[in-house]
Order: C-alpha cells, then sequence, then structure tokens
C-alpha cells in the first residue's frame, strides 16, 4: 500500500475509529456471540451466523485501519506555505460559469467527503487548485470546463 496524505484531524479520525473497534465493537459482538452460543445447534443458528459474520466484518476493518494508519503520512502544518493551497485548505472560490461561490476543504483522498465541503487533492478540482493562491484563476479540465477564482485560502481549524 502507498503512502496517503491525511491532515491531522484526519488522521486522529482513523485512531478514533481503530480504538472504538478494538474497546467496544469487538466485545460487545463477543457477547452477541455467546448470547447466540446458548441457544444450542449452531449449524441452524442464524443469530450466531450473523454475529460471526459481523466478527468478520469488524476484524477486516481493523486489519484496513491499521495498514491505513502504517501508511499515512500526516501533513505537519507547521511546514506548510499557508498562501498556496494544499491538503488541509480550505479554499472560498467563485465559479465564473455558474456565478456562485463554494468553500472547499482540501483532505487527503481517504478523508473526503463531498457533501460536507471535504474534497480530496487529487480529485479534478482539488488537483487543480493545489499551489495555487489567492487572487489567481484555475480551470478544471473536466466533463465541463470550469473557470475557478480563488477568493481566499485558509488553515482548517482543528475540531
Amino acid at each position: 500500500m502507498e503512502q496517503k496524505l491525511y491532515t491531522p484531524q484526519g488522521f486522529k479520525a482513523l485512531q478514533d475509529e481503530l480504538d472504538y473497534l478494538i474497546n467496544v465493537k469487538v466485545e460487545e459482538n463477543k457477547k452477541e456471540i455467546s448470547k447466540a452460543r446458548a441457544y444450542g445447534d449452531l449449524s441452524e443458528n442464524s443469530e450466531y451466523d450473523a454475529a460471526k459474520q459481523e466478527q468478520a466484518v469488524i476484524h477486516a476493518r481493523i486489519d484496513e485501519l491499521r495498514e491505513m494508519i502504517v501508511n499515512a503520512k500526516v501533513i505537519d502544518e507547521s511546514q506548510i506555505d499557508e498562501s498556496r493551497i494544499s491538503v488541509g485548505s480550505v479554499v472560498v472560490l467563485f465559479n465564473v460559469e455558474r456565478n456562485r461561490e463554494f468553500t472547499y476543504h482540501i483532505v487527503g483522498s481517504y478523508e473526503t467527503d463531498p457533501a460536507n465541503g471535504k474534497i480530496s487533492d487529487s480529485s479534478p478540482i482539488g488537483a487543480a487548485l493545489l499551489g495555487a493562491r489567492e487572487g489567481e484563476e484555475v480551470t478544471v479540465e473536466g466533463a465541463r470546463v470550469q473557470h475557478l477564482r480563488i477568493l481566499s485560502v485558509s488553515r482548517a481549524k482543528e475540531n
């Protein structure tokens, strides 16, 4: 697995999810398995099958999170030129074609959440914005060409 960029907040979210799965979900699942075992014949016990299936899903996600954490590269906020757009930047844009203003938070590819304005640094818009400064205009090539004027660049605040 290649190294992936994370904001400090995104990396903490990975660690928090791993901690929750290990310390809460695994224990809850163990209880579900024990309870289902008590119902008797395991060959026809759907509760037991469901609990074992959930156990496999939980452990697969734990393995995936551990791999992601090992291969994570966390952005060092102190080393960033805050006047240029990079992972962790919050950018206010004006879309010339649509005559609308948008705000995006540029994040690593595993942190994307478009519904909440978090777009990946490797998305067409994110990639076009990287390295640009306030006042510049960038062109995003895609299904339709977009001209975006950068109104402001700031760093995301810690939650």
